[in-house]
């Protein structure tokens, strides 16, 4: 066993378990991907610690516990059509292809872009789709979703992003400003909408075009 698996295995137990995941697919997927891998080669001693780390441009590879959480509370299913609001490292893209059908991903700054799309290509993820774009009006022509996850912090929940979500469906999302944010969970079933309050974040705002 290498430095880097003990230290992912040394996440997952002490991280991501201990906190209450148990999920065996979501575990399994954290161990399985290389985060060193989506982070820069002087960060990657610090790739597995419970903190976010800088990816450049004021962009950040989210703390593992914090994408771990979310994605439990979608309860994604390897059946599941995903949309990714904000592509980022890539990271999260992965765990996200490593349970569900097909992923469908969009990032507004295009290095970042080409970036997560090159390394996900190297690992031979034939599952993600990968768009370059403002996420705020997120992906209609691939509509419905089954899950939404959002990795940026508007204001108000975006309308389109409810309208693509499949019926039964989940979206995940941190409302906020810079200071508070909150995760907001939202289900949709029977043509009805529930919003249910999660736990504080501090997520990245996200950039709505004029």
């Amino acid at each position: 066993m290498n430095d880097y698996m003990i230290l992912r295995k040394d996440m997952v137990d002490h991280q991501i378990k201990m906190r209450g995941i148990v999920d065996e697919r979501i575990l399994n997927a954290f161990l399985k991907v290389k985060r060193h891998l989506f982070v820069s080669k002087f960060d990657q001693s610090f790739a597995y610690g419970d903190y976010p780390l800088s990816i450049g441009f004021n962009q950040t590879i989210s703390q593992p516990y914090i994408i771990a959480y979310m994605i439990d509370k979608l309860n994604i299913k390897k059946t599941d059509r995903v949309l990714e609001i904000g592509t980022g490292s890539g990271y999260q893209t992965a765990i996200l292809a490593e349970l569900s059908k097909h992923v469908y991903t969009i990032e507004i700054n295009e290095y970042i872009h080409k970036q997560a799309k090159y390394i996900l290509k190297e690992l031979s993820y034939d599952n993600i789709f990968f768009h370059l774009g403002n996420g705020y009006e997120g992906l209609i022509d691939y509509s419905p979703y089954d899950k939404i996850i959002v990795s940026c912090a508007p204001k108000e929940v975006p309308t389109s992003l409810i309208n693509q979500l499949n019926d039964p469906g989940k979206l995940i999302i941190p409302l906020g400003d810079h200071v508070f944010q909150n995760l907001l969970m939202i289900e949709k079933s029977n043509q009805n909408i529930k919003k249910i309050q999660l736990d504080g974040v501090r997520f990245v705002p996200m950039v709505k075009e004029g």
